[in-house]
């Protein structure tokens, strides 16, 4: 199995502070994520003032204050990306950012990212798709909230506006935070991969707590595991709360990366370090007391014992009548 491309999701976390933003990244790099992502929007172009907040937002920040003047508060401006994806270079990790609007998805193209992340939210907003699929570079889409009709729709502007299918990876995902267990259906992963055969790879941007579901995806193959990590989730904010802090996302990084290694490749056939055991642990026919020149092998004077050196026991039924062509001693390899 290929190597599982980690993003760890700083998204929001910063709280609007450049300098937790630059600590994010470190935090990603030290924990040996392949990129850090974060979210690039102008307020005013991605929320109406009367637009109500998220049920796990309200728990997370309350419910005085609207959508708007929530995240007003968490906008980065250029001078601040320009930093962030220095910094993401000096580290050794990957900048990128999820765009909400026009003016945001000409910022990150110019700051030249690798790719672009389509969120969830944004799946069925075609002006969104084309102005993405316009920048020619490939496409994480994430499918939280929808069905293989919706994704194929997706899939169909993306097409049109030039983005050819084979450069499309689809994100399973769920809209939730936390995401309950019950409804992740990593299932859906399978299903992804065999309705949509031409993407160019099928992952998991996760939701729920812990580490678990992520290992769980990656052992499903997942090509890309995408999940949102904060300093503290004591943190004020919406998502810190189904955020991992640091560590854990370390232990998630090593569990993936210790998986990816384990999966191999489907081939069933003795291991290069099994390979030394096999005369150990298998067992070789030999004469189970002495037996003469010319005595016929019966199930009486043959038995089965390590190492497995000698004639396979899968040779017993051809060995029985046969003469023996010497004189064997007790424990002694039979030969053909």
């Amino acid at each position: 199995m290929d190597r599982v491309f980690i993003i760890a999701e700083a998204g929001v976390n910063h709280n609007g502070s450049l300098d937790m933003a630059l600590r994010l990244i470190d935090a990603a790099a030290d924990a040996g994520a392949d990129a850090v992502k974060f979210q690039t929007f102008r307020a005013e172009k991605l929320v109406s003032p009367g637009a109500a907040k998220a049920e796990y937002q309200k728990a997370a920040t309350g419910s005085a204050e609207s959508q708007l003047a929530m995240i007003r508060r968490l906008e980065l401006d250029r001078d601040a990306h320009e930093r962030l994806f220095a910094h993401c270079r000096a580290r050794g990790v990957l900048f990128t950012s999820t765009p909400f609007d026009e003016d945001s998805i000409r910022l990150l193209a110019d700051l030249g990212m690798p790719f672009f992340k389509i969120p969830s939210g944004e799946l069925t907003n075609p002006l969104h798709l084309r102005s993405i699929a316009a920048q020619g570079l490939p496409v994480y889409l994430s499918t939280g909230m929808a069905n293989l009709g919706e994704i194929e729709a997706a899939l169909a502007v993306l097409e049109a506006s030039g983005l050819a299918r084979d450069r499309t990876t689809l994100l399973h995902c769920t809209t939730e935070y936390p995401t309950p267990y019950s409804e992740v259906n990593l299932q859906a992963m399978q299903t992804l991969r065999a309705a949509f055969p031409g993407v160019a790879g099928v992952g998991y941007s996760d939701h729920t707590p812990g580490i678990e579901i992520p290992l769980a995806a990656a052992a499903m193959g997942a090509t890309v595991i995408e999940k949102h990590f904060t300093l503290d989730r004591n943190l004020p904010g919406p998502d810190h709360q189904a955020s991992l802090e640091p560590g854990e996302l370390a232990a998630m990084v090593r569990g993936i990366r210790i998986i990816s290694e384990a999966m191999g490749n489907g081939v069933k056939a003795p291991s290069p370090s099994e390979r030394k055991n096999m005369g150990v642990a298998r067992r070789s026919v030999m004469a189970a007391r002495p037996i003469r020149k010319g005595e016929r092998f019966t199930a009486q004077n043959l038995t089965v014992k390590r190492p497995g050196t000698g004639l396979s026991p899968m040779l017993w039924d051809r060995l029985m009548g046969l003469e023996a062509r010497r004189d064997y001693a007790p424990d002694e390899m039979i030969e053909l």
